[in-house]
């Protein structure tokens, strides 16, 4: 376990990571015993910063939601982290690859709540009666710390990236916004190009058989500590297709079929 002094140190290299586009060395290869609530208490520590710098919470990412990413990571369940106000980009925007740290694209089914959700024993009928709408959208990653280090070899842990406020750098929102009662969430799915060719192609199944399943997943986790789901927040439910690197000139679009399109262009 990290103990307070360690859990500054880590939010503060993750925040100057940022800032200077430089990555940080992985903190785990330096403290072997740091757990995923270490994780977890790094990145509270780090969106503290940048909220004394201004920002503002809108909604919160699950991350890990795939068994494949899952047995990728070595751990049995998914994670999650918190949305900024800075980090809300314009469907069709243009981006430079510079600013993010190997960035990368996913595509996500994002819930907006009507109402607030709190509970560890909510069912998928609760989510969805909760819901506004759904948005199609895509979540653009970025690595703060080294994926492999490069003088070592080390590979991050899962630990490092719950620190990495779960690699979110920031969502990209479609305009369509349909009622969960009119689409078939398990059903929904997306075709994700790069540069006009199809990269990958996932259905909403594949968020733990259900997208709202990401929602409730989150919510279990966050009701010991007395935190509820805000209504008016984005609640990205987690990806169904594998990152895809980001490059500059590289152009992503996001088919989401009656769920519409979402595009950003890496400059």
């Amino acid at each position: 376990m990290l103990n307070y002094r360690q859990i500054q140190e880590s939010a503060r290299l993750h925040h100057e990571a940022e800032k200077s586009r430089k990555p940080m060395r992985a903190f785990s290869l330096r403290y072997p015993e740091m757990t995923i609530e270490d994780g977890y208490a790094v990145q509270d520590a780090w969106m503290k910063i940048k909220e004394a710098e201004g920002r503002k919470v809108i909604g919160r990412k699950v991350g890990l939601t795939s068994r494949a990413m899952q047995e990728a990571m070595k751990i049995d369940e998914p994670d999650f982290g918190t949305l900024l106000d800075d980090m809300l980009f314009e469907n069709g925007a243009t981006l430079l690859a510079s600013d993010f740290i190997d960035p990368r694209i996913e595509v996500e089914i994002t819930f907006v709540l009507k109402e607030d959700l709190f509970g560890d024993d909510l069912t998928v009928e609760d989510v969805l009666a909760a819901t506004d709408y759904v948005v199609p959208s895509m979540e653009l990653i970025a690595a703060r710390s080294h994926r492999i280090d490069p003088d070592t070899g080390y590979t991050r842990k899962v630990c490092d990236t719950i620190s990495d406020n779960a690699a979110n750098a920031g969502i990209i929102v479609g305009e369509t916004k349909m009622k969960p009662e009119d689409v078939d969430l398990r059903w929904t799915g997306a075709i994700l190009y790069r540069n006009g060719i199809v990269e990958e192609t996932g259905l909403g199944a594949g968020i733990l058989d259900h997208p709202a399943r990401g929602i409730i997943w989150l919510a279990k986790r966050f009701a010991p500590h007395g935190i509820k789901l805000d209504a008016g927040q984005y609640i990205m439910s987690g990806s169904f297709t594998r990152p895809i690197i980001a490059k500059a000139g590289d152009h992503f679009k996001a088919d989401f079929g009656p769920l519409g399109t979402v595009e950003i262009t890496f400059s």
